[in-house]
């Protein structure tokens, strides 16, 4: 049998998470609990900080990661196993508290088996004004992670264990909500073996990582480095140059565009982006490979990227209506962190099937659209590849639009349009030049804003074409991180409201 591994203390993992000699201790002596305790209950009190070396199941602080000020907050196991009392839930609502108030962002340690048995109903409740906590910090704008540690479980998991905007996991934890010793007592049953893990959480979409303690730095590093990345005094950058695109035919732009070596999302983010930290999933038990969800920076443009992934879509993998539920998490960060989104269209086209008729997509597209046109960040899209049908229209509408020269946007594949109106795929190319799809037809109709280049394919020259087409997309951001809000989204609802009218009917 392997040997197991010794898990971190609260303190050991403050001492590894933190930049050496920065912790500062927020704790103040436990609150008095109402009323009086049985002596039972007070002697475990005290031999559990004996054991502990600590004086409740929490502590709490603020240090140094890679030199920004983080707030952080974290169980003790070995203190009644991590669970929460009234005195531990108000050290921890202060510590909460005061992070919200000093602008800081704050990382959570949790590792219990839930609130504590010996306080009843009260400690129970408790969970409702952490949650509140939480809940106020992320209101304020402020980044809020969490790393699950081994076991989190009950109401710890239930509350402040499952609001991060970025959650982690240690390896080989034990989280979930009913800890399998009372699952075992109240069914006289064993709990499915590896159900009950981070690995398993993160291969559902649950969490976004599995990472051993000694990577939380790096982790914290990245995600601050993309949400607290300066949204004033933002640096000048020069407009892409304009260059004249060639009047290639439509077709051919979608002959192009289907290309199995043209580059996509995941060569955009390698070749163009930095501080790159993908994100797992809904966050609600589901993925989909066709969408890549992460945090990011184009130069010193931060954003909240939202990228089909044209390796991730196949005929028998369709992207369904999970893809747009995790795109629609990626746009509830953007709203909350005031961060700029990025989407970035690439699809053959979404899932017709059973499975997806039942999974909602046609209403997922719709409350896509809903949340991305309504959006109060700034938002940019880019027409990457294939745009073809729903799956595309839910990640389009934008502040501004750009579009790869092959890229282009069909309400159906050509092929689909062709036997609709012609009984026959074979008049495709015919419907693709009288629809209006290719990147030119969509500048001079006011679909897209600007056309970046390529030479004269961009699966001749990937890192270069990537490389473009992030220069144009920190411009694009920069630019509009710049702008009032308010004028901004009004002018957004503008461009959709008067699209395809002509400017006297406009």
């Amino acid at each position: 049998m392997a040997e197991k591994k010794r898990r971190l203390g609260a303190r050991e993992l403050f001492d590894v998470a933190v930049d050496e000699g920065t912790f500062i201790s927020w704790d103040e002596p436990p609150v008095r609990i109402a009323g009086t305790i049985s002596a039972e209950y007070a002697a475990e009190l005290a031999a559990a900080r004996e054991k502990s070396g600590v004086d409740e199941s929490v502590i709490t602080g603020e240090g140094l990661i890679r030199g920004r000020r983080v707030a952080l907050v974290a169980c003790e196991f070995r203190f009644l196993a991590g669970s929460i009392g009234l005195a531990a839930a108000e050290r921890l609502v202060k510590a909460i508290e005061r992070a919200t108030a000093e602008g800081l962002p704050l990382l959570a340690g949790p590792a219990s088996g839930g609130t504590r048995m010996q306080e009843g109903t009260l400690a129970f409740l408790s969970m409702v004004k952490i949650t509140a906590a939480v809940a106020a910090h992320r209101r304020a704008g402020l980044p809020y992670m969490v790393y699950l540690r081994h076991p989190t479980t009950g109401g710890v998991f239930a509350s402040w264990g499952s609001l991060g905007h970025v959650t982690v996991a240690e390896p080989g934890a034990l989280i979930g909500f009913l800890g399998p010793r009372v699952y075992e007592a109240l069914y006289d049953d064993t709990f499915p073996e590896g159900v009950q893990t981070g690995e398993n959480l993160h291969r559902r979409g649950l969490i976004d990582a599995v990472i051993q303690p000694e990577k939380i730095s790096d982790t914290v590093d990245r995600v601050l480095s993309v949400l607290m990345a300066p949204k004033e005094t933002l640096p000048a950058t020069s407009a892409p140059e304009d260059v004249d695109v060639p009047d290639t035919p439509a077709w051919e732009s979608i002959t192009r565009s289907r290309k199995q070596d043209r580059p996509g999302v995941r060569q955009l983010l390698r070749y163009a982006a930095r501080d790159v930290l993908p994100l797992n999933g809904t966050g609600e038990g589901e993925k989909d490979p066709g969408l890549i969800l992460a945090l990011a920076r184009f130069g010193s443009a931060p954003c909240v990227f939202l990228g089909q992934d044209r390796r991730g879509q196949s005929k028998n993998e369709p992207m369904g209506p999970a893809a747009l539920r995790e795109a629609r998490r990626g746009m509830r960060l953007s709203k909350e962190l005031n961060l700029p989104l990025v989407t970035v269209i690439d699809t053959p086209g979404a899932a017709l099937s059973k499975e997806a008729e039942e999974g909602g997509l046609a209403g997922e597209i719709a409350r896509s659209l809903t949340d991305l046109v309504m959006l109060s960040s700034p938002t940019v899209s880019v027409l990457l590849g294939e745009g073809n049908g729903g799956g595309a229209l839910a990640l389009v509408p934008a502040d501004r639009v750009l579009c790869a020269q092959n890229g282009w946007l069909s309400p159906l594949p050509p092929e689909g349009a062709s036997a609709i109106v012609h009984r026959t795929i074979d008049r495709a190319a015919d419907m693709a030049a009288a629809q209006g799809v290719r990147a030119l037809d969509l500048l001079a109709s006011g679909v897209v804003d600007r056309i970046i280049p390529e030479h004269d394919d961009a699966a001749d020259e990937p890192e270069e074409f990537c490389r473009r087409v992030g220069q144009a997309l920190e411009y694009e951001v920069l630019r509009l991180m710049q702008e009032e809000s308010a004028p901004r989204f009004e002018q957004r609802l503008r461009r959709y409201r008067q699209l395809g009218l002509g400017s006297e009917t406009a």
